[in-house]
Formats: structure tokens, sequence, C-alpha cells
């Protein structure tokens, strides 16, 4: 018996593909570049780009108070854990709340290397040393593009349009990590708390680290007034995540600071997606008692 297959059931077949993969599209659209909170587009000239950022303002937000800031990487990712931590808080009387603002990646374009990855160290990082034969390639992070963003136009337009108090934290978590310890160590003064949840500190044989350490050991002066960092594993990650942390502390301990206050946890058994949800609330917690002092 043969089966004929007509013109219009290919039609048909070539119309439910493609709405298929447009509904899948549109799903992931959602879910990494739409909030459930305030959605604000800013025309960046520092990234030659528009990008999106999401805004939680605290419940029974006043707009005659003056908010600690946070601003945090990688959009939706976390984004809910934060939100439940803050209410919790909020409603235990622990703070009267925070704004929150989170950056997605852009979503047609992979920018998180590009954006995250500090100008010192490669965009293609990679776990896996890199072949003796290959040929190396030389830095091209572009954190430093991300950060005058952050700098000269996402807090302008924040401090422009909410009443903000002097307390600013800087929140990212593995990338967003080493982005938060790079602008410890190239702009100190923008923040006076950070949090780096599983930092990839290995980056390019632990660049990151001999950069902060450089800093602590000839530049610890620019941390001009309290300063706050936290840094938390999780006890299941990747060797090199490990050691890195480790390297981090070490670097920390060995070069103390009046100004910078830091904490560090290890979470037991947490692997790396494990690890920042686990962080916030310790995170919050060391960083309230810090400006309690």
């Amino acid at each position: 018996m043969i089966t004929k297959i007509t013109k219009y059931q290919v039609v048909n077949a070539c119309l439910t593909v493609v709405m298929m993969a447009l509904v899948v599209a549109a799903i992931k659209y959602y879910n990494q570049y739409v909030s459930s909170f305030t959605d604000v587009t800013i025309d960046s000239k520092a990234l030659n780009e528009s990008r999106k950022v999401f805004i939680r303002l605290p419940t029974n937000y006043n707009k005659n108070i003056a908010y600690p800031l946070i601003i945090k990487t990688d959009g939706n990712f976390n984004l809910n854990e934060w939100d439940r931590i803050l209410t919790a808080r909020k409603e235990a009387g622990e703070g009267g709340g925070a704004i929150l603002v989170s950056i997605p990646n852009l979503f047609f374009t992979d920018t998180r290397n590009r954006d995250l990855v500090p100008p010192y160290a490669r965009q293609d990082v990679n776990t896996l040393a890199r072949p003796e034969h290959e040929t190396p390639i030389e830095p091209n992070g572009e954190a430093d593009k991300f950060l005058a963003f952050i700098e000269t136009e996402l807090l302008p337009y924040l401090s422009t349009t909410y009443k903000l108090s002097n307390n600013r934290v800087l929140s990212g978590f593995s990338a967003g990590g080493s982005f938060v310890l790079y602008t410890l160590h190239t702009k100190p003064e923008l923040f006076n708390g950070y949090f780096a949840f599983s930092p990839a500190a290995w980056y390019d044989d632990m660049t990151v680290v001999d950069n902060l350490e450089a800093f602590l050991t000839t530049q610890a002066n620019k941390v001009k007034s309290p300063t706050y960092l936290y840094i938390s594993v999780g006890g299941a990650e990747h060797p090199l995540m490990l050691k890195a942390f480790s390297n981090l502390e070490s670097v920390l301990t060995a070069n103390p600071n009046n100004n910078l206050v830091w904490q560090s946890t290890i979470n037991k058994g947490a692997d790396h997606s494990d690890n920042p949800p686990l962080s916030v609330a310790k995170a919050l917690a060391g960083y309230s008692a810090f400006i309690e002092r």
C-alpha cells in the first residue's frame, strides 16, 4: 500500500514545526528577558546597545524613603530567591527593604562572558587546560565597558528615579562573581557591599586572584570607606573553583585592610547551581551586621 503525501499535508507539517519553534522561542524569551517586576530599557552609549533591567521595589514602597540598592547580574537567575528572602527579612523587621535591580544578559546575542569577564582575561573561558600547541588568545573580556554602563548610565538613572541611601551592593554568580571582584579592585568606591557567589576567579591561571592580590598589596588605600565583601562556594564544585576560592581566602587573609571586612562560606555538599540560593540570606545577614556596627 502506497500512502500519498499531499502538498497540503507538507505545508501543514512545516507550519506546525514553525509554530512550535516560535512557541519555544517565546517561552525562552519570557523566562530570560521578562521579569515579574518592573522592566526598564536603557539606551547605553557605553555598550552601544539597549539594555533591559529588572527593578524590584520593596513591599509597601514609599517614594519618600531612601532605600538601600542591590544590583545583581544574570537577570532572572536566582531572582525569585532574592525576592523571597528580601520579603521575609522585611516582614521579620530585619531592615526596611531594598531596591533590587537585576541586569539580564541579552537574549539574541551571547553577551554574558563579554560583559562579565575582566579585560585581563579571555572571554572563551574553559576549565580545561589549553593545549600547548594552540595559539594563545589575547585577553578580551569587556567587563570594563559593562562596569562603565553601570557607573555612568544605570546608577545615575536609578539615583534620579528613586530615593537611594548610601548603602549599595553589587552581587554576581560565577562569571558575575569575577565581575564583582573586578569592580572591587577597580572601582571600590561604587559600592560598600560586594557579594561574589562561586566567583570564577580561576580564569587564565588565577588571573582574577592575582589582580585582586596586586590591588590589596599596592593600592589598598583606594578602599577609602568601610566596605564589605562576601564570598561563597559550594563544597561539591569543580576543583578549580575550590582552588580559586581557597586562593582568594589566602590573599584576603595575608593582606588585611582596615576598611575591608570580608566573610567567606563553603556550603557543604552544594554544587555550582546550588550555591547561589544558599548564599543570599547569609550574605545579606553579614552585610546588615556590617552596616549596623
